[in-house]
């Protein structure tokens, strides 16, 4: 099933807060989220936090010992204040509310400060054998999970995409994406699997805060960066990254570290990003929407240059 954004009561709001923080919320500021409840709210003290409310997991813990570990390395991103724990039959965490900061950075779509704000996190996260386990892993970046079929169960629809006949294409990009990542898949590194510009927040090129951490996987680079360059100039459908600009990013990505992704790394960052995008495209069409995220020609050229076609 699903997770769906839930109804919280601020009565009972106020009090978990008054309990893991304590201090009472007195005001909100706002609310928002899709997969959970992010709450804005002024408390009592005077500090403005945010706190999030979703279905309980045992990765949630992990997401929020590697964020509280960015912020502490000096990573641009929220300081973590409590939780997970719970909040009646789900479960909370609140973190220091980082207001401001324009959505795109001064140089709009471009891939460099999008790529180099990436590679720096990937460089301060902790290795996965320092934490504990990410997974599963949020179903659009599941290219890798064992529940059978293609397709892992929608993070935000109630049905089972393998049984849902066609687009013949798209289910075809999905299988050979999935191919070409299960081989040669090298170094597991943990990273952000959620890279667009909802969570993001920028001054000028440089990057003010990155949100929503509960996206955090451990796969390897190439993955996570293939993952976000096929997608990091927008949130909407339709306005993904072009073939240029996820060209751009990974070369942008690979200048940040300081070393260039061989060719079969490069293989496998195209065939994660074609992965991401039919998932997205299978949904938009299981929901009777426009497939926008993919077209067939565009995952051709995607596909050749994962070396598949």
């Amino acid at each position: 099933m699903h997770s769906q954004v839930l109804a919280v009561d601020f009565a009972g709001l106020a009090a978990w807060c008054d309990r893991h923080l304590g201090s009472p919320a007195v005001g909100e500021l706002f609310r928002a989220g899709h997969l959970a409840r992010v709450i804005g709210v002024r408390l009592a003290d005077e500090r403005e936090v945010v706190v999030r409310v979703r279905s309980p997991a045992p990765r949630l813990a992990v997401c929020a010992e590697v964020q509280r570990r960015l912020f502490e390395s000096g990573y641009p991103c929220p300081e973590p204040l409590a939780g997970p724990v719970p909040f009646d039959d789900y479960e909370a965490t609140a973190e220091s509310y980082l207001p401001g900061g324009a959505m795109l950075p001064a140089s709009g779509r471009a891939a460099g400060p999008f790529a180099v704000a990436l590679a720096r996190l990937v460089s301060l996260a902790p290795r996965p054998g320092e934490v504990l386990s990410l997974a599963p892993a949020p179903a659009w970046t599941a290219w890798n999970h064992d529940e059978g079929g293609l397709w892992p169960w929608p993070d935000d629809q109630d049905v089972d995409l393998n049984g849902l006949d066609g687009p013949g294409w798209i289910d075809d990009a999905g299988w050979d994406a999935r191919r070409r990542l299960q081989t040669g898949q090298g170094e597991i590194v943990i990273g952000h699997g959620d890279w667009y510009p909802e969570n993001l927040r920028w001054h000028g090129n440089r990057l003010l805060v990155a949100y929503d951490w509960d996206s955090l996987i451990a796969d390897s680079e190439a993955v996570i960066v293939g993952l976000a360059a096929a997608v990091y100039p927008t949130s909407r459908a339709g306005g993904e990254a072009t073939v240029t600009e996820t060209r751009d990013f990974l070369a942008a990505y690979a200048a940040a570290r300081g070393r260039r992704f061989c060719p079969g790394e490069l293989q496998r960052c195209w065939a994660a990003g074609v992965w991401l995008r039919a998932f997205d495209s299978k949904k938009q069409y299981a929901a009777g929407q426009p497939v926008r995220t993919l077209t067939e020609t565009e995952a051709r050229e995607r596909l050749r240059r994962a070396g598949m076609r």
